[in-house]
């Protein structure tokens, strides 16, 4: 049973222990690049063209050559198939800028006009799987402790300053991450962000989304917060089921009054908030309803026109 699998867009299958990137490469001297986390479960990836869509995505919101997306959805097929059925995988797509020494050592802006001279220099892209994380499984069946934390923007930052690139999946995970060890220091699992109008945002890693009666309910993209793959396959599933799923702002008041918060992500999938702020939150009785169609709703994969 393989440790972890890295295939390349050329459909090359490599040495996962072996040097990939250049010193050069701008995704690591300036996370300038985007990537996609997609869970492989029985060796298929879950809700693909969902995540080939937000890759799409992305790579606009940073200007960066539109992705091929059949090499990407070739090389994401022969990695999961590499890595077998026996237990699942967490598989992510990489694309970076490529090598600064390919753009004359400095960014140049994108060329629109088609013209072949100004031709983009090539960019970096790969395709790696590793095995699922072990705070998965807990947070799957007992949930996550939850703080709230300030991100310290507005809800009109993400369209007052398109640049800053809110909503798009970028490399820059730096002040996620660290959200994240601060949590842990508190005793925390998880961190839901907040504006500083009080309002909900999202996750580092994931999207939150509230149970309330039969209604579903996530803050908007607009807000500056990432969409999600796995929150659009729930939502899929349950307007089916007969429930009202909806984009809404949302305030930590509608957290603490809600039947129940989730925070869905491409591969915990879905993970109930046991405790916000130290506040004890227990499951409704239907809790077992919500993660039913989760995980109905990622075994299929999409299309890209549902983005």
């Amino acid at each position: 049973m393989v440790e972890r699998v890295l295939v390349t867009l050329d459909g090359a299958i490599r040495d996962p222990n072996a040097p990939l990137l250049y010193a050069d490469d701008i995704g690591a001297l300036r996370g300038d690049g985007i990537f996609e986390t997609v869970l492989v479960r029985d060796g298929v990836p879950c809700a693909l063209e969902l995540h080939l869509a937000r890759l799409r995505r992305s790579a606009e919101a940073l200007d960066l050559p539109a992705p091929d997306l059949e090499a990407w959805r070739f090389a994401v097929e022969m990695a999961a198939e590499e890595w077998g059925r026996e237990r699942e995988g967490t598989l992510r797509m990489v694309l970076t800028r490529g090598r600064d020494g390919d753009h004359g050592g400095s960014e140049r802006p994108a060329n629109k006009s088609g013209d072949l001279a100004g031709a983009e220099p090539a960019t970096t892209g790969y395709v790696l799987v590793v095995a699922v994380p072990e705070r998965v499984k807990k947070a799957r069946t007992e949930g996550v402790s939850v703080i709230t934390l300030s991100r310290g923007i507005s809800i009109d930052l993400a369209q007052n300053a398109p640049w800053l690139l809110l909503g798009a999946k970028t490399l820059s995970y730096a002040t996620n991450m660290s959200a994240l060890r601060f949590a842990q220091r508190m005793g925390a699992d998880d961190v839901i962000f907040t504006s500083t109008e009080h309002r909900v945002l999202e996750g580092p890693r994931s999207t939150v989304v509230v149970q309330r009666d039969n209604q579903l309910i996530t803050p908007p993209a607009r807000n500056g917060v990432l969409p999600g793959t796995t929150q659009r396959a729930l939502f899929a599933q349950a307007e089916k089921a007969g429930w009202v799923c909806q984009y809404e702002p949302l305030f930590i008041a509608d957290l603490i009054t809600a039947d129940a918060v989730w925070m869905l992500s491409s591969v915990t999938l879905a993970a109930r908030v046991n405790s916000l702020d130290g506040l004890r939150m227990s499951a409704p009785d239907n809790a077992g309803e919500i993660t039913e169609m989760v995980n109905r709703g990622i075994a299929l994969p999409g299309s890209l026109a549902d983005w």
